[in-house]
């Protein structure tokens, strides 16, 4: 039963958080296939072989230092901040490499690795609330350990990971090369460094002020990370009010979708009403169309006919206008 609630209290947490960060996105949504490969990685891949490697690592440290204290801070602090940051960033990496096609924003590099981080942190509280919940105090154990892993400090991994997010988005979105170089290094260090940060504080201040502490920590972090979705979520509306004037001016879109297209409000209060007409699969894909013709017109733009952005625009073009007559707009 124990371990049930475990891994109940582990994953569903989390995945609702995955949720939340995939609602954000309100414009242009990332194919759940995608999503759900990274959130596995996150689980299975990124948390497994860091299990294996701390461990190794911190064998190692204790065979040189003799020393438990020593071995469980250099551990924390030193040995899994980069450890842990360079295999979950990893998932964010073979997106960037082999889908990049989706990979059209800051706001991306921030969904893919705030969800590779949720698939990690659902392992790693799992393991933390059975071990040192329920196995040493019970279930008033793994209650409080719920309460720690999943209310006090439940972004603190999305919080990290998503700088290499960012760092992979700006070397993406910039033509020059010496940023394309510097921004995925930095993304990876300041996911390592405030990775330790949140370690060394939990190692150095003990009981509920270190707890506090480090709570704080993260929240503050992970507000100031919600003030930049923000920002690239203004980033995508403008984007998509720019490069979807043309379909109106050629009557591809109307006025009023194209009024619905830029506001991601009026999508929800226009796909809810398709639900009930049983249109909504064709508002749906409508809109997300819409969004997407934006991009590649901006990666036209900037980038010129990388991957045959004429062809998909062309082609995304033609699939709006068949879907356009049957679409409401708010």
């Amino acid at each position: 039963m124990g371990l049930m609630l475990s891994v109940f209290f582990g994953f569903t947490p989390m995945l609702f958080f995955a949720w939340i960060l995939n609602w954000l996105d309100r414009y242009e949504k990332e194919p759940k296939v995608l999503l759900g490969l990274v959130f596995i990685w996150g689980a299975v891949v990124a948390a497994g072989v860091a299990f294996v490697v701390n461990t190794l690592l911190g064998m190692g440290v204790y065979i040189f230092t003799e020393s438990d204290a020593i071995t469980e801070f250099a551990t924390g602090s030193l040995v899994a901040p980069p450890v842990e940051e360079t295999l979950k960033g990893l998932a964010v990496l073979l997106v960037f490499l082999f889908v990049r096609k989706e990979f059209d924003s800051v706001l991306d590099g921030i969904v893919y690795a705030g969800i590779t981080a949720l698939g990690f942190a659902a392992t790693e509280n799992t393991y933390y609330i059975y071990n040192y919940g329920f196995l040493e105090n019970g279930f008033e154990g793994l209650f409080t350990l719920v309460f720690v892993r999943v209310i006090l400090v439940g972004w603190q991994h999305p919080f990290y990971t998503a700088f290499i997010g960012i760092g992979l988005a700006a070397t993406r979105l910039n033509k020059n090369v010496l940023i394309k170089l510097l921004t995925p290094v930095s993304g990876w260090v300041l996911a390592v460094m405030a990775h330790s940060i949140h370690n060394t504080l939990a190692a150095l201040l003990s009981g509920l002020t270190g707890l506090a502490i480090g709570a704080l920590f993260d929240w503050g972090g992970w507000f100031l990370m919600f003030m930049v979705i923000l920002w690239a979520i203004q980033r995508v509306q403008g984007r998509i009010k720019k490069y979807l004037r043309e379909e109106v001016d050629s009557e591809i879109i109307s006025k009023a979708q194209y009024k619905t297209a830029c506001s991601a409000w009026s999508q929800g209060f226009v796909r809810l009403s398709a639900i009930f007409s049983g249109r909504y699969r064709d508002t749906r894909n409508f809109y997300q169309l819409c969004s997407d013709l934006a991009h590649k017109k901006y990666q036209l733009d900037y980038f010129g006919n990388e991957s045959n952005n004429r062809q998909i625009i062309h082609k995304t073009r033609q699939e709006i206008a068949g879907l356009a007559r049957r679409v409401r707009a708010w």
